[in-house]
């Protein structure tokens, strides 16, 4: 999978070398909390696991991405949950609690056995196997070990199981459609140009993976939202000038920080919403290993659903991305429009329909979990190695990037999702569209699943 998906989405696409996998080793988290020198489990592997998708490649195909998260974390919750329940079991529930079984070695048995399917055949995945083999071993209590490696085997099986006829099957195993058919008409998504403008990525991706079964929603399109804008019409046009004008690869109006931010938010919204969790948890003093679990739970359900009900309407919806529009300019029956036919965006375009975007969906469906946990007036800082500057990666990554600091979720949602119009991706409708549509997505998900057992 490493190889084929390193050629599905070159926009999203990173300097994988930059990011080695992070295998992290924790002491006995069974008995030393966080805040007391030791790292809780639930972050140690979600940081373990999310590099290891980057050296899989994996992060090149987001959505594919994110239905893993939200499996591995499930089985997580679900795990720890049988030992002392917190709050509502997902998919695994047992016939009895087993209190004497370890929770670091349940998270452990649990993450790594979706981890491993998630990731069959990748080299890279060595490295996570070792973490999870120093994991185990940082628990000294054998009984102990033993009954929470048996959870967590368990709690894998019952998700793996629940998720095995979910229709993602043929579509990870194909995930690229050549004969997809392209449209003819002005507003008819089509086949978009490479990054240098001389050829065509001659594949639609992930054409079906609306009709993969949702984590929370009751349907794909339980939220969909309106339609585009009316070629013909004046907010149409304004979308069209706008793109046009800070979009462009070259002779762009973008300042300098519209520029960073572009690129900052550039590559893979489950890796980078992760880490912000992973940092936001790590600096709480109220997050115990329970807590995260439903916290990281919820988080990936919301995006893993936010990219199927995104992906639902793009393909219904089959409307052309900017770069189509300003090369077809002359075609769209609006005389505040002008064509350009030699217009690239910053980046290449994914060979994805536009509307809506599916980065500010996540984006805002991720804001909405960690909302609900610890506020909108959060402020936390975030690094992206997509865009290298001399700033060393916080959280073990290694990698060079950019640091950006946030006074709240909400704030970081709004420039997750503007950076796709500065980067010459997504019309700004399609944008605004897709913040409401994963705000409701996210508070679905935070209203239905893994409820708190005690009110």
């Amino acid at each position: 999978m490493a190889t084929r998906t390193r050629l599905l989405l070159v926009a999203t696409l990173v300097a994988a070398a930059m990011l080695p996998v992070a295998g992290t080793a924790v002491a006995d988290g069974d008995h030393n909390p966080p805040g007391q020198g030791q790292p809780d489990p639930v972050l140690a592997w979600n940081e373990t696991a999310t590099s290891a998708a980057i050296a899989c490649g994996l992060s090149g195909a987001p959505p594919i991405e994110s239905r893993m998260y939200a499996m591995m974390h499930i089985a997580i919750h679900d795990a720890v949950n049988a030992i002392r329940v917190e709050s509502a079991p997902y998919a695994y529930r047992p016939h009895r609690l087993s209190p004497n079984a370890s929770p670091t070695a349940a998270v452990a048995a649990a993450g790594w056995n979706v981890l491993k399917v998630g990731l069959a055949g990748c080299p890279a995945l060595g490295t996570a196997e070792s973490a999870y083999t120093a994991m185990l071993a940082s628990v000294t209590d054998s009984a102990a070990r033993a009954a929470g490696q048996a959870l967590g085997e368990a709690s894998a099986a019952a998700i793996q199981v629940k998720r095995e006829k979910d229709h993602a099957a043929l579509q990870i195993s194909s995930p690229t459609d050549s004969k997809f058919p392209q449209g003819t008409k002005p507003g008819e998504w089509r086949f978009t140009p490479n990054a240098d403008g001389s050829d065509v990525v001659g594949f639609a991706f992930l054409p079906k993976w609306g009709s993969v079964t949702p984590f929370t929603l009751r349907s794909s399109d339980q939220f969909a939202p309106s339609d585009p804008y009316r070629l013909g019409s004046r907010q149409y046009a304004d979308d069209v000038n706008e793109i046009k004008s800070l979009g462009a690869k070259t002779g762009s109006t973008r300042n300098a920080e519209q520029t960073e931010i572009a690129v900052f938010w550039v590559g893979s919204s489950p890796y980078q919403w992760n880490a912000i969790a992973r940092t936001v948890a790590g600096q709480s003093r109220q997050m115990d290993l329970w807590d995260n679990a439903r916290l990281f739970g919820l988080l990936n359900m919301a995006m893993a659903d936010g990219y199927i009900s995104s992906f639902e309407v793009k393909y219904d919806e089959l409307f052309w991305r900017p770069v189509t529009a300003i090369r077809l300019a002359d075609t769209d029956g609006n005389d505040r429009t002008q064509e350009d036919k030699k217009w690239l965006p910053l980046v290449e375009t994914p060979p994805i329909p536009d509307y809506d975007s599916a980065h500010a969906v996540e984006g805002a469906a991720a804001a909405a979990v960690l909302r609900s946990v610890f506020g909108d007036r959060t402020s936390f800082s975030n690094c992206s190695p997509w865009l290298p500057a001399g700033n060393s990666c916080a959280g073990g990554t290694g990698g060079q990037g950019v640091v950006r600091t946030f006074t709240s979720f909400s704030q970081a949602a709004a420039e997750n999702g503007v950076s796709r119009i500065y980067v010459g991706f997504h019309f700004r409708k399609a944008v605004d569209d897709g913040l409401r549509h994963g705000q409701k997505i996210g508070n679905r998900a935070v209203t239905t699943a893994m409820q708190p057992a005690h009110r």
